[in-house]
């Protein structure tokens, strides 16, 4: 499950288990977003399989399924060769087993390598997922039946709710959360939930290292190499990079095919550039604004349409 197709990345153990995945992931959301074509997709995807990325991400609700079916076209060939996620937005048990349903057939696999509960971005999620008949029944059922190994949950609101998810009574496996430059300085997942994951053996995978949007690029005047590389800096275990050109995951291979730790000097004075403007959460909008909120979570949760901002 960690050999590559004809190069090779730097691989993190994944948590407490054996597993071993390339040091970036290919993120999902960004290979469905409406400027991206099927073909475009197709080449995203290959470049980063042959170039030794070993860890997809994906979420059942990413662009209503594209995301998963563009991944269906070409990752079957490779499925004893990579490590798959996908998330599941239900928090109901049967709810949740249908949609792992779907997104098996979407991805032409029989089983996900990690299978996640996706946007814990409400206080009451913890409790609608652990209630009876709620979803963390089916991912015990999902393990029993082999359709998932192992099982956690992302967000990127605020580090709060994480906490719930964390006391609950729960082996977790993994966590997805913002890691950025940025995040240290409000609501801060690094702080307040990064040393209890590595405590606990529960693998951490970053996202949002350059905004979501590539806002703190834009806005910041930061390069994508010095925030994907203070990112990876963390002891996270992958880093989910998007990717929405051909040069976007050419240029997140070379960053991560070079890597090396950044000096905690370097960190520092990095996060002192920024401090003014991190530290009011102007620029991280997933933690500020229903940006990018689900629609799917924002319905369930009773939120209409109208409170998201167009994308």
């Amino acid at each position: 499950m960690t050999k590559s197709t004809t190069a090779t990345l730097p691989t993190r153990q994944f948590g407490r288990h054996r597993d071993r995945v390339s040091i970036i992931a290919l993120g999902g959301g960004h290979i469905s977003r409406p400027t991206v074509t099927d073909e475009q997709a197709e080449r995203i995807i290959r470049t980063a399989l042959d170039n030794g990325v070993t860890f997809f991400d994906t979420s059942w609700d990413y662009a209503e399924g594209l995301s998963e079916r563009r991944y269906g076209r070409v990752l079957p060939d490779h499925r004893d060769d990579i490590f798959l996620m996908s998330k599941v937005c239900d928090r109901t048990r049967d709810g949740a087993l249908e949609q792992l349903d779907e997104s098996l057939r979407r991805l032409r696999t029989d089983y996900l390598d990690l299978w996640q509960f996706h946007e814990i971005n409400y206080d009451n999620d913890p409790e609608w997922i652990f209630e009876p008949g709620g979803a963390v029944e089916a991912a015990e059922i999902a393990k029993a039946q082999g359709k998932v190994r192992y099982v956690g949950f992302t967000g990127h609101k605020s580090p709060h709710i994480f906490k719930g998810m964390l006391a609950a009574d729960y082996e977790w496996d993994s966590c997805q959360m913002p890691v950025s430059v940025f995040d240290h300085q409000y609501r801060s997942f690094i702080a307040e939930i990064l040393p209890e994951l590595n405590r606990r053996g529960i693998a951490c995978i970053g996202m949002k290292s350059l905004g979501g949007n590539g806002q703190f690029i834009t806005e910041c005047g930061l390069t994508a190499q010095e925030l994907r590389r203070y990112a990876l800096s963390q002891p996270i275990t992958a880093l989910a990079c998007g990717a929405v050109t051909h040069a976007d995951v050419l240029q997140d291979l070379e960053i991560a095919r070079t890597f090396t730790p950044m000096p905690e000097d370097e960190q520092q004075a990095l996060r002192d550039r920024v401090r003014r403007q991190a530290t009011d959460g102007r620029h991280e909008w997933f933690k500020t604004s229903t940006y990018f909120d689900s629609p799917y979570h924002a319905d369930a949760h009773g939120f209409s349409s109208h409170l998201r901002l167009p994308r």
